[in-house]
């Protein structure tokens, strides 16, 4: 399974949705302290874009010391409706500091040194070490995976239901019950999570591990191949 430290990195790396929270800062529309943009820096410090008329960069460029203490939200969402959609969130907090220089005429760039960092995921919750975080890497598949996800859940649906033969005990026992409907939920490259929806939106999630690892859509294509195909036999 991924690391925390690895699923942390994939959540900034990814397209899902961040927010800064600066404490005793009072803004009027939340809006205001998403990030345009965010990277990792070699040493494991954030690097949030912002308008330069943003309160955030206004509260940063005015602190003194050391800085101003901030914590960076991020909210994973599955890209396919499916119930209970949140699939995981994250909390990096440290010390926020203007970036001397503009990052692009009127945007200027906020540094937030990664001081203590905790994921809360579909793995479980588990706090994260900024060195840790600053040695891990994104999964392969970050910038593809919800775009392969949809396109498994619109082309492949039936294909979907067909992994439902793997799950062995699960399903056997109860044969008259309408069979879930299978939506992928989650993928990286170590496998496939499905989210089998049955009756009154009840559900449960079962992992299909890939043969080896995958470090490309081409991998993950010979590694979709082998699971449909032994969910065939």
């Amino acid at each position: 399974m991924p690391s925390a430290a690895e699923r942390t990195r994939t959540l900034v790396q990814s397209t899902c949705s961040a927010a800064l929270v600066v404490p005793g800062l009072d803004v009027p529309c939340p809006d205001h302290l998403v990030p345009s943009s965010r990277s990792v820096g070699p040493e494991g410090d954030l690097f949030l874009e912002f308008p330069v008329g943003s309160p955030a960069v206004r509260a940063a460029t005015r602190a003194q010391g050391d800085g101003l203490g901030a914590v960076l939200e991020l909210t994973d969402v599955a890209p396919v409706s499916v119930p209970h959609r949140i699939r995981g969130r994250a909390w990096i907090s440290g010390r926020l500091t203007a970036v001397p220089g503009p990052a692009q005429p009127g945007r200027m760039l906020l540094r937030l040194e990664t001081a203590e960092a905790y994921v809360d995921d579909l793995w479980g919750a588990q706090d994260v070490e900024p060195e840790a975080f600053r040695d891990a890497a994104a999964d392969p598949l970050v910038a593809h995976e919800a775009e392969l996800l949809q396109h498994l859940h619109a082309a492949h649906s039936d294909r979907m239901g067909m992994l439902r033969a793997l799950l062995g005990a699960r399903t056997a026992c109860d044969r008259a019950a309408p069979r879930p409907s299978a939506v992928p939920v989650a993928l990286d490259r170590f496998g496939l999570r499905v989210r089998f929806v049955e009756a009154h939106n009840s559900c449960f999630d079962a992992r299909f591990e890939f043969p080896e690892p995958v470090q490309d859509v081409g991998g993950l294509r010979r590694a979709m191949h082998t699971l449909f195909e032994a969910a065939s036999c």
